[in-house]
């Protein structure tokens, strides 16, 4: 078909990515059956439609520009076409065409029309056929689409004079995002740089760049010439206004030399520009141009193919040119004018719309915004004029107007350096400011326009406070210090949470080592126990009913008093009874032999005369001294005894009364054998001391007939060695240092008693019985 001439009907067409052949027109429905894509070389369409990472999304938006070809009637230029992309599964489908081989099935739908004025109401409604084309699951039933171009050409035609609508991206949030820089962009596009746009998201990167082209009055509708650098077809048929009515808008605005043209020769616009188009950016004659990208390797080559590079993905402005940077610079009152601006929109801002300020007034809407851009553009143009007029005269230039004719104005000083000359200086030198310069070359602006910025004066404390105010904002501070105040508070309540865990937990383990300890000195103490009475029952005869009553009423204060007695063993007890028995008997029969013995000496030496100084000797006590001073021993020794052992055997008992009977018989020779020899020491007249008779002799004829007995029970004495003699600490000779036989009686046999007493409490036996010798000794023999 002859496509699209100018103010006809738009096309839809249909783009399906092959898996092999990659992108390609499926579908064209317009005015003819002809193929528009071949009339006019629309090679590059069906990558421009599909973007690079669409597939990422399950919907998503491309805006770019295409070439027209010069028709018989029509010149050459530029249309504009908007896609929507979706993809979905292969499985799905209830009819699948053989060549789809792959899991998923990607297509997009497009429109290309020849204004963008409407391309905001436009992407609403393509979202909603691709979406109900989609949902039929059969992509050879078009139906739908047919229909949704019927009913574009039927829209058109109504809305033909319309005024320019919104293209669907808010200024709102632009001037949000970017604050100050924003002017900075506007600046820079009247500068006509290199501008690349790039990011991950191919509808926002697109309608960034249509809200900033918009906020040029009136270019929207002016943009035949963007699609190729080549075109230049506004430049030629402009004329210049001959007359103006101040009371129309577009009268006005024609009158200022507006729009200015920034898509001109040499200069192009693609909101979407795929890296098949690489070529025609690095061109000789593409002198400048506003693109974008969602391809990362042109941000790689930055430097090759931009001069100021706007990041979308990071809000970030890269200038790599040092004049251009300076160039761009916000003077004092162009800061103090975005700045106010921005304060409007931060004061205005609602996060649940963003399109529309939250007190849903004028201040802060798009309409504000648009008309304060307008405003600076328009104090922008009438400054510049009136500059140029004052460095004519200042230069002397013929032509030039008259000193007191620019007096009349009454403007003081040059109100253009206001917006950086820098700034003023490289715009000169662009392509349309000679086009603005030559439609208004008679036109006097500034006395239309009074030529000063919106925000002109120098730098004040308002302006200080409120860049603090906006760089404190920026900072986040706020939102940095609450979320802090949140971690510290989390910080501490989990720390918290560990300390008491932690105390806890050590508390726990007190108390287990605790009950471990208590345990193991439980155990400890039943093993003693159990160790002491196996050791009592091997070396003593059992308890006694009395024992264990005077073992139990002494424990009472003792830890293990809430204890039960363990168990005895009675066949190890009843061995250990005999045992001590047998020793007992052995013991006894010793004592025995020994008394028989020394009574057969002291019978011998009864009949030879004993020395006199052996019994004169004044350092020999008395028997009865000897025997007092026994007993308190005997005496002392017994409440030691009862002090440290629980009770007294009757075992011990047993031995001691024997030892008494021994002694008593052995004194009672010894008294008897000196009583005749002090007879006869008294005849002889010597005066020597008399031994009384002691106690223990008045029992001598008794205990003659309870040894003998005895004696004769004894077959073989023990020798001294093997066991001491238990009764030689009540020997009533202890004291005595004379070589009588009961001096070495005494000195021959240990005291047991005394042993026992000189024993630490831990050492000393419970029972008396624990201390009598295995066995009986024999006494030393006479020296």
């Amino acid at each position: 078909m002859s496509c699209l001439r100018s103010g006809q009907e738009p096309i839809v067409m249909v783009i399906d990515f092959h898996h092999a052949r990659g992108p390609e027109i499926e579908l064209c429905f317009g005015d003819d059956g002809g193929d528009s894509a071949a009339e006019n070389d629309w090679s590059l369409l069906p990558f421009m439609a599909l973007s690079d990472g669409a597939h990422m999304s399950t919907e998503e938006f491309s805006y770019f520009t295409v070439r027209r070809k010069e028709t018989a009637t029509e010149p050459a230029t530029s249309l504009f076409g908007i896609s929507c992309s979706r993809q979905i599964d292969s499985n799905l489908l209830t009819y699948r065409p053989p060549d789809v081989t792959r899991s998923t099935v990607q297509k997009a739908v497009v429109v290309v029309t020849d204004s963008p004025r409407s391309l905001g109401q436009l992407r609403e409604k393509l979202s909603v056929v691709t979406s109900a084309w989609f949902a039929q699951r059969d992509f050879s039933d078009a139906d739908i689409l047919k229909k949704f171009r019927e009913g574009l050409v039927i829209s058109r035609k109504k809305n033909e004079e319309s005024k320019d609508q919104n293209l669907g991206l808010s200024l709102r949030e632009m001037i949000h995002e970017f604050k100050h820089q924003t002017l900075v962009l506007f600046k820079a596009l009247l500068l006509q740089p290199k501008m690349l746009f790039f990011g991950s998201r191919c509808e926002r990167l697109c309608m960034i760049q249509f809200s900033l082209v918009s906020l040029i009055p009136g270019l929207m509708n002016e943009l035949q010439d963007s699609a190729d650098p080549a075109f230049d077809n506004y430049a030629q048929m402009v004329g210049k206004p001959t007359s103006l009515k101040t009371s129309d808008r577009n009268s006005l605005l024609a009158y200022m030399g507006l729009p200015l043209q920034i898509f001109g020769k040499g200069s192009m616009f693609g909101p979407y520009t795929p890296l098949q188009q690489l070529d025609l950016l690095a061109d000789h004659g593409t002198k400048s141009y506003v693109v974008g990208s969602t391809n990362s390797l042109l941000l790689q080559q930055k430097d090759r193919y931009s001069d100021i590079l706007v990041n979308l993905d990071e809000d970030t402005i890269n200038i790599s040119s040092p004049t251009l940077r300076n160039a761009l610079t916000l003077s004092v009152a162009d800061r103090r004018w975005i700045d106010l601006l921005t304060q409007i929109i931060n004061d205005t801002w609602d996060e649940a719309h963003p399109q529309q300020p939250k007190t849903h007034g004028y201040m802060g809407s798009e309409e504000f915004i648009r008309l304060q851009f307008e405003e600076y553009l328009l104090s922008l143009l009438a400054c510049m004029q009136y500059h140029e007029e004052l460095n004519s005269f200042n230069a002397d230039e013929p032509g030039r107007k008259g000193r007191a004719h620019l007096d009349t104005f009454n403007i003081e000083g040059d109100p253009a350096l206001e917006f950086n000359l820098e700034f003023l200086e490289q715009w000169r030198n662009t392509l349309n400011y000679s086009l603005y310069k030559r439609l208004t070359s008679d036109a006097l602006l500034f006395s239309i326009v009074e030529p000063r910025h919106p925000c002109a004066g120098g730098l004040t404390i308002d302006d200080v406070q409120r860049r603090l105010t906006q760089q404190v904002a920026e900072l986040h501070l706020d939102e940095r210090v609450r979320e802090g105040r949140e971690a510290l508070n989390r910080h501490l309540s989990t720390g918290q949470k560990k300390v008491n865990a932690a105390f806890n937990n050590f508390w726990s383990d007190i108390e287990s080592m605790r009950e471990a300890q208590r345990k193991k000195n439980e155990e400890k103490a039943t093993q003693s126990q159990r160790s002491s009475l196996d050791k009592g029952s091997r070396n003593s005869p059992p308890f006694s009913p009395s024992d264990t009553a005077s073992i139990h009423s002494t424990g009472g204060s003792s830890w293990f008093s809430g204890r039960k007695a363990p168990a005895v063993d009675m066949t190890q007890a009843q061995a250990s009874v005999n045992a001590a028995s047998q020793k007992a008997g052995a013991y006894l029969s010793s004592w025995g032999s020994w008394a028989s013995e020394k009574r057969k000496e002291w019978q011998e030496k009864r009949n030879t005369p004993s020395s006199p100084t052996s019994v004169t000797s004044p350092s020999a006590p008395t028997l009865t001294e000897i025997g007092e001073t026994d007993r308190g021993r005997r005496h002392s020794m017994q409440s030691r005894r009862s002090e440290d052992s629980v009770a007294l055997s009757r075992s011990g008992s047993r031995r001691k009364r024997w030892s008494n009977i021994l002694l008593r018989r052995e004194s009672g020779e010894f008294s008897s054998a000196y009583r005749k020899d002090d007879e006869s020491g008294n005849s002889n007249g010597e005066q020597d001391n008399v031994y009384s008779k002691s106690p223990l002799s008045r029992a001598a004829s008794v205990a003659d007939d309870d040894v003998a007995p005895i004696a004769s029970q004894s077959e073989e004495p023990t020798t001294h060695s093997e066991v001491d003699h238990p009764a030689a600490e009540n020997s009533p000779l202890e004291d005595t240092k004379s070589s009588s036989p009961i001096e070495e009686l005494h000195v021959a046999e240990p005291n047991p008693w005394e042993d026992e007493a000189k024993k630490p409490p831990s050492q000393k036996s419970t029972n008396m019985k624990d201390v009598s010798p295995a066995e009986p000794t024999q006494p030393h023999a006479e020296k």
